[in-house]
Order: C-alpha cells, then sequence, then structure tokens
C-alpha cells in the first residue's frame, strides 16, 4: 500500500513562498503523474498542478505562474514550489495522482495572511 506524507506548510504573509514536499512509498512512483490538490473548508478538493513522469506539466488557472510542481524520483518525492501566495490559497494541502489513486495522507496546512 503506497503511503503519502505531506510536507512543508506553514503560516505565510500575502507575496511570501512556502515549498511543499511529499514523500511517496513504493517502488512504482517514478512511473505515475502524480498532481497536488487543495481543500478549504465547505469545499471539493482540487487538483491544482500535475506532472507526469516524463516531468510534463499541468496547472490549474488560479496558480499558472506563480506554482511550479517538480519530482526526484530518486527520492520518490515530489514539491510544489508556491510563490506569490495569496490569502485565497489558504488551504490543506495534498498529493496523489489526479485519478486519486491512493489513499490519502493527512495533507499540509498553508495558511496565508493578507
Amino acid at each position: 500500500q503506497v503511503q503519502l506524507v505531506e510536507s512543508g506548510g506553514g503560516l505565510v504573509q500575502a507575496g511570501g513562498s512556502l515549498r511543499l514536499s511529499c514523500a511517496a512509498s513504493g517502488s512504482i512512483f517514478s512511473a505515475r503523474t502524480m498532481g497536488w490538490f487543495r481543500q478549504t473548508p465547505g469545499k471539493q478538493r482540487e487538483l491544482v498542478a500535475s506532472i507526469t513522469s516524463g516531468s510534463s506539466t499541468n496547472y490549474a488557472d488560479s496558480v499558472k505562474g506563480r506554482f511550479t510542481i517538480s519530482r526526484d524520483n530518486a527520492k520518490s518525492t515530489i514539491y510544489l514550489q508556491m510563490n506569490t501566495l495569496k490569502p485565497e490559497d489558504t488551504a490543506v494541502y495534498y498529493c496523489n495522482t489526479p485519478t486519486r489513486m491512493y489513499r490519502w495522507g493527512q495533507g499540509t496546512q498553508v495558511t496565508v495572511s493578507s
């Protein structure tokens, strides 16, 4: 069973930056497209960025130009570099495949103050 462990969240002022990490167990990680999701209370979890096994990337319009997803297959880890953060980026961030194949991790809280 693949386990996902997110980290790197925190409290930051608007305009600041954070780098999230997601460590995945399991040897098939390198073959999977992976993504970052976020969720705020009362709203559905939304996919904000994804990266294929070949490192092609896609982003939601709301984060395009500000967030960068990357991966290190040797470490079975994906990253989300978040720059120019806005209060509306406040959410719990999770990683998973875009099809939500794996059991969700605990997520990491990102809070952006205005």
